[in-house]
């Protein structure tokens, strides 16, 4: 049946969902009520596991604001089946008048106020939109991220209740009703042990992040609420609207809540994995800053985030560091971070989805035999008991129960490797989909490059042009210079336990000036009004005789930070308003990408030959930053600065010069990106700088060669009644333009030796205005400078709409999204495990990302090879048990427990422990189960076990002395055999007919197509060590095969006595031997010479 189309509630967010309203239906209970009933509680069961089918069954479809019960569907489709999937949840009705927030004010209501929660998240209905809202009305609960651990019997019922162990316990019974006890016993053992270990580590992991959210979530704070004195309070009572106080000694913030008063000093590496302190300033009281609504994306330099640790704080004398509670609870950035871990968005991967299908034809196959089974019994006047419980059976053997805990396996020691070489993942089903990576994005700085910046020199300019490139800016002739004054000042450095702290790049510019920056004490503070909350000064340097009597020559030369306005990744700049002691006016100083800093100068104070400067060094592979500066006018007072916004300073701007950095490549750098592209893995950078010194990097590195040619993609959005237009252009000859057709044509002369390369402005003009363009230039495009946090991470999804599975790696600091959106995202921290990203490197270059894909690379094929002898496993039991159902035998139960646990088990475990081929070589494994190759390989074997069984077991009854098996049979005296042979004592015959020679036949001819199948299935090269360096599985292999051959001939009474074998004669044994070599050769040809992987090449 169709469904109605849904309402959509969290449109165009990563928790889309689709929702349907329905009520109690009374005659569909009592319906639903007898079907339990009747089934025995199995529709119940069904029920639960489908919970559309649960909705639909019992309630009536009505209109969301009658709703007494939701159906919610996910538009992201499911990790397995690749569909939606379903919950239900109750809504719930509060009468009472209850507070709630309306974006700007508090007011009451006392209508109905209807509400649902979902995955921590409280919704709320919303009249005016007729739909559920997250924000328009919060309920002014605790604020609290409240991870609740489960009791265990929760965790149980729900674990027992998955359709795995379901199907356990139907066999379990089923076994137990045919007396196979031990064989049951041994898989309720194993069972238990699985939901033990599962259930222990489920309960750990909550416990983990529960301790982990609540260790600092309930602390007192300091609130100011309606204009009255202040008072403590403890932070869960705090709601949207409170003004807490931000202690001087720092706190661990509680909730979020954006600056209005002072400056605070915040390590944010909880939510990136990026430990630097980061300067948050005050929330603009005036300018268009000011004028706009708050965001909490474009305010994000005003806002404290819950969970970051204020280190410091900044404030003035008799005034207090203020902030505003904005988000509480789940809605704050903590929370969302601890809702993702808690309820991770799944991963889509083609094997998984594979995986289930190929088990539905399992199950296609076991109806085959079910159908077999009960034609046969009839046929044969079996009893109808017998009838259900050997047919039922034979469902039972096709579906392998080991068959998840086998496939995870791989994934287990594969996450074991990398943690030995520093590499740690919070999601380790990731792992298999870095064996499928074909795309790696980098970061360039921090990433490609070193971390640290070393200063080539500065280049003035002055009266419109540029002075000659110096390469001390510490020289005393210096000192009194603005430019120097502007590196000494304009950076967001403090002083944390006397060493000072902030970003590297500030770091080595003040540095290099020689100067010392001095922060005052709170004694000092108290002291002094207005304060300079920094201040910075050169060495103390002797005052020139001259100038002693000379009072409006200060001797001391310090200049005070007055205003900061931190930089900013969207504006590309940063600037400060300082007073230096003894002077009148106040000044302006500006840093920043030397395009946005022109911008914002006079124009005759920026050299002419600015371009052409600027192209000369971003070619060199050089970082260049631009500095400028401003004298304030003398109405600015020191407390009108305070309020004022950054665009009445930051403009009308004199030019200073250039500073000029030095970017060193990491050692690993050019190594690691050839193996990458020898492995015809794609690489391409991703970089906020400069795109001609990202170029000049990528050339360096060895991302571009020397002989390829880079074409510059430049846009303009419509101007003047102009519409938008794009631009190409040779980085080798950039005034020669190239039309479109040229590109075609060069495109296809050219086929692989050309890259594009474009700027984040570019980027977001082609994708508003050309579209079209987009797929062919992320097809080519290999440098995007300039880019913007949020664009890193649309780039990533374009790329992954063409068809790459994509890498990314970077910093963890402005990579987060992109980290969190690529296939597989790769931090380089020092932090053991960033929360940005599901893999985190402790080395910090990108050495580790060709380790990832080989680990990932083995784990996939490891995934490949268990499935498939999985799937074999049971379908040699499968046509055992179906050949002997044909003379209404069966294998024993002791038969059963020494296959499934002596060799399924040990085999299964110890062919996952291959370690990865130790280089990346061209070929690509495999991603898919349901493909030409994989499916002949699996059905070609199946065919040879099919034979030779039948074989066996047709020639055993053609023996000269075969006979219908009787405990007074004695084969083993007719063929003259010298072995020691039991006495054969008369006991009743038993009724479920396991000793018989058809059945001794077919065990030993199956326990060796085990083995062989599990050591032609377990490649090695070129993903994985041989087996034969798996000592584990080899010795597993070999113990097996020689205590299969030894008591096959060389019987033990008591052995064949436990496993319900039948003495048959010596050279019958020899015969076996035969037929199970020469069952080996040919599936060892089969799968090596005739079926082999026909891997896909890029």
């Amino acid at each position: 049946v169709k469904m109605r189309e849904g309402t959509i509630i969290n449109r165009g967010l990563e928790d889309e969902m689709e929702v349907w309203g329905y009520r109690p239906c009374l005659w569909k209970r009592i319906l639903v009520g007898v079907g339990v009933v009747c089934s025995g509680g199995l529709l119940l069961l069904l029920l639960y596991w489908l919970p559309e089918w649960g909705v639909k069954g019992t309630c009536s479809h009505t209109s969301l604001k009658d709703a007494h019960t939701l159906l919610l569907r996910t538009t992201v489709l499911n990790f397995f089946f690749h569909t939606p999937d379903f919950f239900y949840v109750q809504v719930h009705r509060w009468k009472k008048c209850l507070p709630f927030l309306n974006l700007y004010h508090v007011m009451h209501s006392t209508s109905d106020i209807q509400y649902f929660t979902h995955h921590s998240t409280k919704y709320y209905w919303n009249n005016e939109t007729e739909n559920f809202d997250t924000y328009k009305r919060l309920f002014f609960e605790e604020n609290e991220i409240a991870v609740k651990v489960p009791s265990l019997f929760m965790l149980l019922i729900k674990e027992v209740l998955n359709p795995f162990y379901v199907f356990q316990l139907f066999s379990v019974i089923l076994w137990s009703a045919e007396d196979y006890y031990y064989y049951a016993t041994a898989i309720v053992i194993m069972s238990v042990i699985s939901i033990a270990t599962s259930l222990y580590t489920i309960k750990k992991q909550y416990v983990m992040l529960h301790d982990m959210v609540a260790s600092h979530s309930v602390v007192r704070v300091s609130v100011c609420r309606g204009g009255k004195d202040i008072q403590e309070a403890m932070s869960t009572e705090l709601v949207p609207g409170d003004v807490v106080i931000i202690p001087a000694n720092g706190i661990i913030m509680p909730c979020d809540a954006v600056l209005i008063q002072g400056t605070c000093i915040v390590n944010e590496s909880m939510l990136t994995g990026e430990s630097i302190p980061v300067t948050k300033t005050s929330l603009p009281s005036v300018g268009a800053e000011a004028a706009s609504s708050y965001d909490i994306e474009e305010h994000k330099r005003h806002t404290l985030f819950c969970g970051t640790h204020v280190i410091q704080t900044r404030f003035y004398t008799g005034e207090l560091v203020k902030a505003v509670v904005v988000r509480t609870g789940f809605s704050t950035e903590k929370g969302q971070l601890v809702c993702s871990i808690l309820y991770p968005k799944p991963t889509d991967f083609k094997l998984y989805r594979d995986a289930y299908l190929f088990l539905l034809c399992l199950v296609g196959v076991a109806g085959i035999g079910f159908i077999y089974t009960i034609v046969l019994s009839i046929m044969n006047e079996v009893p109808a008991k017998t009838i259900i419980i050997e047919s039922l059976d034979i469902i039972t053997i096709t579906v392998p129960p080991a068959l998840p805990a086998a496939m995870t396996a791989g994934i287990v020691y594969a996450q074991r490797r990398l943690k030995r070489v520093g590499i740690f993942c919070i999601s380790p089903q990731r792992i298999n989909v870095c064996g499928q990576l074909n795309l790696v994005c980098f970061d360039k700085t921090g990433t490609l490059t070193e971390d640290g910046l070393d200063l080539w020199g500065i280049q003035r300019a002055k009266d419109g042009s540029f002075s000659p490139p110096e390469s001390d800016p510490a020289k005393d002739s210096l000192v009194n210079s603005g430019f120097v004054a502007c590196m000494a000042t304009c950076h967001s450095l403090t002083r944390i336990d006397g060493e000072l702290s902030g970003d590297p790049l500030d770091l080595k510019m003040f540095s290099a000036t020689g100067w010392i920056l001095e922060e005052p004490t709170e004694e000092e503070t108290a002291l002094h009004n207005p304060i300079m909350p920094t201040v910075v000064r050169p060495p103390k340097h002797p005052v020139p005789e001259a100038n002693q009597n000379d009072l409006s020559c200060p001797f001391t030369y310090e200049i005070g930070v007055v205003r900061q306005f931190p930089f900013s990744s969207a504006l590309q700049r940063m600037s400060v308003v300082v007073r230096r002691l003894g002077d009148k006016h106040m000044q302006a100083y500006l840093k920043g990408a030397p395009e946005m800093v022109a911008s914002l100068c006079k124009q005759h104070t920026v050299p002419l030959s600015f371009a052409e400067t600027m192209e000369t060094y971003t070619r060199k592979g050089f970082r260049v930053i631009a500095l400028a500066h401003r004298q304030l006018e003398s109405k600015f007072s020191w407390h009108k600065v305070q309020s004022l916004s950054r665009d009445l300073i930051e403009t009308n701007m004199e030019f200073l010069g250039l500073i000029v950095m030095q970017n060193k490549i990491k050692q690993e750098t050019a190594g690691v990106l050839h193996e990458l592209r020898q492995a015809n893995i794609r690489t391409l950078m991703v970089t906020g700088d400069n795109m001609l010194t990202a170029i000049s990097v990528a050339r360096d590195c060895g991302m571009v060669l020397a002989f390829e040619k880079v074409i510059i993609a430049d846009a303009a959005p419509p101007k003047d009644l102009q519409p938008a237009s794009i631009t190409w252009q040779y980085t080798e000859n950039p005034t020669e333009t190239v039309k479109d057709s040229q590109v075609r044509q060069k495109s296809q002369r050219w086929r692989d030796n050309y890259h594009f390369a474009m700027s984040g402005r570019a980027f977001a003009v082609i994708t508003e205005y050309f579209p079209q363009l987009i797929p062919k230039l992320a097809l080519r495009g290999t440098v995007f400078g300039r880019m913007a946090p949020d664009q890193k991470t649309q780039l990533v999804e374009i790329l992954q709409s063409i068809d790459y599975t994509v890498g990314m790696c970077g910093d963890g600091a402005n990579d987060c999204g992109a980290l969190k959106r690529a296939h597989s995202g790769i931090s380089l921290s020092e932090l053991e495990a960033s929360v940005a990203s599901p893999f985190t490197s402790s080395t910090s270059n990108i050495s580790c990302v060709p380790i990832l894909i080989r680990e990932g690379r083995a784990a996939l094929i490891t995934s490949f090879c268990v499935f498939k002898f999985m799937a074999l496993y049971s379908i040699i039991q499968y046509l055992s048990v179906t050949l002997l159902y044909s003379i209404l035998s069966n294998l024993g139960d002791f038969q059963f427990l020494f296959i499934d646990i002596a060799i399924i088990l040990i085999i299964a475990f110890t062919m996952s422990l291959n370690p990865a081929w130790k280089e990346l070589v061209r070929r690509c494994p495999p991603s898919s189960l349901i493909s030409g190759p994989l499916l002949f390989s699996v059905l070609t074997q199946i065919l040879t076990c099919l034979v030779f069984q039948v074989l066996a077991f047709l020639l055993v009854q053609q023996q000269s002395w075969y006979e219908i098996w009787t405990p007074q049979s004695d084969a083993c005296n007719i063929s003259g055999s010298s072995l020691p042979l039991s006495p054969n004592v008369t006991t009743p015959h038993n009724h479920k007919n396991i000793k018989n020679y058809e059945n001794t036949t077919l065990f030993y001819v199956s326990s060796f197509q085990y083995l062989a199948v599990a050591i032609v299935f377990s490649k090695g090269k070129p993903f994985r060590q041989p087996s034969y360096k798996n000592w584990p599985f080899m010795l597993s292999c070999m113990g097996l095969y020689t205590f299969l051959l030894f008591i096959l001939l060389n019987p033990v009474p008591a052995i064949d006595s436990f496993l319900e074998i039948v003495c048959v004669p010596h050279d019958w044994r020899i015969t076996l031997v035969i037929i199970v070599i020469v069952n080996v050769a040919v599936s060892f040809m089969l799968e090596v010479h005739i079926a082999p992987y026909k891997l896909s090449t890029r």
